[in-house]
């Protein structure tokens, strides 16, 4: 029904048996101290068992506690937690995907313990971040390979570079978080910097896995990143060797803006960003943003604003969505529920697992035992 859907691609060697990938989603699903608990693991072998080519672990960080958004972000900074990644990759691949494991410093956004690191001190909210010195930069730099290197240990096929959402890889880049007048600042080609020299430093930790990286192409916000200076990072990266570019909109600053809001509960309403972004580059281009029907998403792919199809809520509520979209049984479909007040995300926002209360009441209720 769907031809490009469910059609193959290659990404650097690694074959992919159609176009759907799971989108990083943060759940607060590992333990405290960001272990891999048994939550984690059922959580990930659902994902791995819907039927996508590719699952993409959240946010796992390179430096705790500075690093960490929260006490239960997945941890790649220690061999303390290297067995558990072991596990996480052998369990994503044991039903049938490959399995990605997102990198990440949380910078200003980073809640685990200390002071909030930044490009420059930029009022964040409530908070002031600490502008990072140049020997600090550096050794987030070799965090962000050392991280990768344990990724590959742990039997995962290719890691992400977590440059959205504001952090810190995203805020180097941004004119709205980097103020800085030195190597690593200053015009739109400084700014890329960081980010570039991460990329060299985990592919060269790596060899031939290869690395994809997540884009923040737009901030939504009047003084931030927009399109005119995420085009030519694209390019960019693609010189640098990046095996695909994850497009996505949008920082904790902007999503909650009664715009962004209203702009949030349209199907696929970043597509257009990844389709600005496709049109640069030559790497596959994964899009995201409630893509959340077969014919729409084809629809993406066969215009070409897309190579890959990124589901994370719309894959979490309904883990089967890939084999009902197949089968043409889309009516049966469970929906993420733009006016659900995003329950999910206040949850995550208090400390606690999130839940999806689009489940059905048997699922609710066999999680709430499980794991409350």
């Amino acid at each position: 029904m769907y031809p490009h859907l469910f059609s193959e691609i290659n990404i650097q060697g690694l074959n992919l048996k159609n176009r759907l990938t799971m989108a990083p989603l943060y759940l607060g699903y590992a333990g405290e101290g960001g272990t891999v608990s048994p939550m984690l693991l059922e959580h990930y072998r659902l994902m791995a068992r819907s039927g996508v080519a590719l699952v993409v672990v959240e946010n796992a960080t390179v430096d705790h506690p500075a690093g960490s958004g929260s006490n239960r972000t997945l941890r790649a900074d220690t061999d303390d937690n290297l067995e558990g990644l072991k596990t996480l990759a052998a369990a994503i691949h044991q039903e049938g995907a490959l399995a990605c494991l997102q990198l990440n410093h949380a910078g200003r956004f980073a809640h685990a313990g200390g002071q909030p690191l930044a490009p420059s001190a930029v009022q964040t909210f409530n908070y002031m971040p600490k502008a990072l010195e140049i020997k600090e930069i550096e050794g987030i730099i070799g965090c962000f390979a050392k991280a990768a290197a344990r990724a590959k240990a742990a039997g995962f096929d290719m890691v992400e570079l977590h440059g959205g959402t504001g952090y810190l890889l995203a805020s180097f880049v941004s004119p709205h978080t980097n103020r800085r007048n030195d190597a690593y600042g200053g015009d739109a080609t400084r700014r890329q910097r960081f980010g570039l020299e991460v990329v060299a430093q985990v592919k060269a930790a790596i060899g031939g896995m290869p690395v994809g990286y997540r884009l923040l192409a737009d901030e939504w916000l009047p003084e931030g990143l927009h399109l005119e200076e995420s085009r030519p990072f694209a390019r960019s990266l693609e010189k640098a060797g990046i095996a695909y570019i994850s497009v996505m909109g949008g920082t904790y600053e902007s999503f909650s803006l009664p715009l962004i809001v209203e702009r949030s509960k349209q199907e696929g309403y970043m597509l257009d960003l990844a389709a600005a972004i496709r049109a640069e580059v030559k790497v596959p281009v994964i899009a995201a943003g409630r893509l959340a029907t077969g014919a729409f998403v084809e629809k993406a792919l066969a215009e070409g604003k897309a190579d890959l199809i990124g589901l994370a809520r719309v894959l979490w509520s309904d883990p089967q969505w890939p084999q009902k979209v197949r089968d043409g049984r889309e009516e049966e479909i469970v929906h993420c529920d733009p006016g659900c007040g995003d329950a999910c995300t206040q949850m995550v926002m208090k400390g606690r697992p999130a839940l999806c209360v689009r489940w059905p009441a048997e699922k609710m209720k066999a999680w709430k035992e499980k794991y409350r």
